[in-house]
């Protein structure tokens, strides 16, 4: 399993986290109506959404000839 990968796993994981927390403040605030619940809620759906976008973003750096790369410094004489 290369970095890349692991890293994936994690956002995905951490996504998926957001979405279900988010999700279960809306309930609570649905149940007891106090402000904090709607407001927990909302900056996890935001936060889910802002590592989703960062989560897609990733899927093409790990192409052939996409954005980024092996990371490693190129190889020969440069100037």
């Amino acid at each position: 399993m290369t970095l890349l990968t692991a890293h994936r796993i994690l956002i995905g994981a951490a996504v998926a986290f957001f979405i279900y927390y988010g999700l279960w403040e809306f309930a609570g605030w649905r149940a007891t109506g106090t402000g904090g619940g709607i407001a927990r809620g909302a900056v996890s759906l935001v936060a889910a959404g802002g590592l989703g976008w960062y989560f897609l973003t990733l899927r093409q750096k790990g192409r052939p000839g996409g954005q980024g790369g092996s990371g490693a410094a190129p190889r020969g004489g440069g100037v």
